[in-house]
C-alpha cells in the first residue's frame, strides 16, 4: 500500500510538472515576441512560417553560419528556449573543417562539449597546454574563456564536430548570442588585441608600432585556415609545424599564471607575451612547467559498454558520474542505436530537456502536448536536429529500412532517470490497480492485460518482430504498442 502511495504521489507531482512547463512554454513564446529575436529571426515569424510549411517547432532548423571560409564552416542552430527559462540556454553548433585545416587558437563565452569524429584539439587546463588526439566518439569539455585550437590533420578525412554551446546568461553582456574570441588574425577575423591603440600595444610589447601594424594586418584567410603545401603559407601553418612540445608552450604562454585551483576560474590573458607566443617569435624558456598528467581525457562513447541492450538495440548515457567535466557544464550526453523498425518506448524526462541530432539513418520522433493532443509526428533523416522540452512525453522510432543512430545532449549532468509510459518496465504496470483502472474506466483485468502485452522494455520491437497480436481481450483491437 505504501508503494502505491508512493507511485500516486509521484503521479501527481509529474502531471503538475507538466502543467508548469506548459504555463512557462507560454510564458516564453509571449516573452520572445516582446523581445524580439536579435541577431537571429523572431520567434513569432518562425513559427508563423513553420505552420504555413505544415513544419515542428520542435525539428531546430532555424541556423546562423556564425563562421564560413573555402577551408571550413560553424554553424550554430538556436533552440526555443529563452533568457528567462529555469534552465540553462544551450545550442547545438556544428563545425566542418577540410582536410590539414586549422581552426585558429581562441577563446569563446560559452562552455563547449565536443563530440567528434577525429580531430587533433588543443587548449588550456589550469593554465598548462595540453593536446589531445581524438577519436571518432571522443567527447571532451571546454570551459568558457578557455583557449584551445581545432586540427583535421586527415589528408582526405572531412571532419565533422557537434558541440553543445552552454551560453552563460549571468552577465549582462551586450553580446547574446555565442562569440568567439580570437586571439591572433588581423582584418579577418579581427584579433582581440586589434581593439587597443597600435601605439598602446608597440608600448605593451616592448616594439615598435610599424611591428605591431605589420603583424596584426597578415592574416586574411579567416578562422579556419589550411595548412598544406597547396594552399598559401600563414602565420598558422607555421605555428602547426612546430614540434608539439613548443606548439603547446606557445599558446600557454598565452596565459599568465594566477594561482587558482578551480578549472572555471576566468583566464587572466599576457598581452605583453601574446604576440611573440602565437607566431611564435623565440623559442618558449627552457623553465616551463608542464602538468599534462592532469588534464582529463576525452571519453569514447563507443568504447563504452552500453546501459541497456536488447535484440531491438541499445542506448548509453553519460554523466557528471562517468566523465567528472560534464560536472561543470550541466549537460548530459547520450547515444541511441535502434534496429531497423524498432521504438524507444514512450517516456518522458523528468529532470532536462533534451537535444537529439540524427547521426545515421530515418525514422520518425512524435512528441505530445500536456494536454494530450500531438506536438509533433515527424520523420527525421540524417543530420536532423530535435528537441523534446522537460515533462513531454516523446518516442524515436526507426524506419523499417534500416537502423536509426542518434546522439544527443540534455541539459542536466546527473544521471538521468527517465518515467516510461509502455514496456515491462513501464510507470503505469508499476502502478495498476483499481486506481488507474478507474481513471481509464475500464476493469482491472482489462487494464491488467493491456499493461502486461508488451514483454521487452525501454527498446521494444516492431510489431512483426513482436509477433503481433490482432486480438486482446473481449474481442477489443489493441494498438501495435
Amino acid at each position: 500500500m505504501g508503494t502505491r502511495a508512493t507511485l500516486l504521489l509521484l503521479i501527481a507531482v509529474l502531471c503538475y510538472g507538466l502543467t508548469c512547463m506548459a504555463a512557462a512554454h507560454q510564458h516564453h513564446h509571449r516573452h520572445e515576441e516582446e523581445e524580439g529575436g536579435g541577431d537571429w529571426r523572431g520567434e513569432r515569424e518562425e513559427r508563423v512560417e513553420r505552420k504555413e510549411r505544415g513544419e515542428s517547432m520542435f525539428l531546430l532548423r532555424d541556423w546562423k553560419r556564425v563562421v564560413h571560409t573555402d577551408a571550413g564552416e560553424m554553424k550554430v542552430l538556436r533552440s526555443f528556449r529563452g533568457g528567462r527559462s529555469a534552465e540553462r540556454t544551450t545550442r547545438i553548433g556544428f563545425v566542418t573543417m577540410e582536410p590539414c585545416t586549422l581552426f585558429i587558437p581562441q577563446y569563446t563565452d560559452s562552455s563547449l562539449v565536443l563530440f567528434v569524429r577525429e580531430a587533433r584539439l588543443g587548449t588550456i587546463y589550469r593554465n598548462d597546454a595540453v593536446e589531445r588526439t581524438l577519436r571518432n566518439g571522443d567527447v571532451y569539455r571546454i570551459p568558457a574563456g578557455s583557449a584551445f585550437y581545432l586540427v583535421n590533420a586527415g589528408e582526405k578525412q572531412t571532419l565533422h564536430v557537434i558541440c553543445s554551446i552552454d551560453m552563460d546568461t549571468s552577465e549582462d553582456l551586450p553580446m547574446r548570442n555565442f562569440q568567439s574570441f580570437f586571439l591572433g588574425g588581423g582584418p579577418k577575423p579581427a584579433s582581440i588585441l586589434t581593439g587597443f591603440d597600435p601605439q598602446t600595444l608597440a608600448t605593451a610589447f616592448n616594439v615598435s608600432r610599424g611591428e605591431v601594424e605589420e603583424i596584426l594586418s597578415r592574416e586574411r584567410e579567416g578562422p579556419i585556415v589550411h595548412m598544406s603545401d597547396s594552399h598559401r603559407p600563414s602565420a598558422w601553418s607555421k605555428f602547426m609545424d612546430l614540434e608539439e612540445q613548443d606548439r603547446l608552450r606557445h599558446l600557454q604562454r598565452v596565459v599568465r599564471e594566477n594561482g587558482g585551483e578551480d578549472e572555471d576560474e576566468p583566464i587572466k590573458w599576457s598581452w605583453r607575451k601574446l604576440l611573440d607566443s602565437v607566431f611564435g617569435r623565440g623559442r618558449p624558456e627552457s623553465g616551463d612547467v608542464w602538468g599534462l598528467h592532469h588534464a582529463p581525457d576525452s571519453c569514447n562513447l563507443y568504447d563504452r559498454s552500453p546501459d541497456f541492450r536488447n535484440d531491438y538495440g541499445w542506448s548509453i548515457a553519460l554523466d557528471e558520474s562517468d566523465y567528472k567535466p560534464l560536472r561543470h557544464s550541466g549537460i548530459g550526453i547520450y547515444l541511441v542505436n535502434l534496429s531497423a523498425g524498432s521504438m524507444m518506448a514512450p517516456h518522458v524526462n523528468p529532470t532536462a530537456t533534451e537535444y537529439g541530432i540524427v547521426l545515421s539513418g530515418s525514422g520518425t520522433v512524435q512528441i505530445g502536448y500536456p494536454n494530450g493532443s500531438s506536438a509533433m509526428n515527424a520523420k527525421v533523416k540524417e543530420g536532423d536536429v530535435f528537441w523534446i522540452p522537460r515533462y513531454f512525453p516523446f518516442c524515436q522510432i526507426s524506419s523499417k529500412s534500416g537502423p536509426l543512430e542518434f546522439f544527443g545532449f540534455t541539459t542536466s549532468a546527473r544521471r538521468n532517470r527517465p518515467q516510461f509510459l509502455a514496456g515491462r518496465n513501464s510507470v503505469l504496470r508499476a502502478m495498476g490497480g483499481p486506481e488507474l483502472a478507474t481513471s481509464f474506466g475500464v476493469s482491472d483485468k482489462r487494464l491488467e492485460g493491456l499493461l502486461h502485452a508488451q514483454r521487452e522494455s525501454v527498446i521494444l520491437p516492431s510489431p512483426e518482430a513482436a509477433g503481433h497480436l490482432e486480438k486482446g481481450f473481449d474481442g477489443d483491437l489493441i494498438t501495435d504498442f
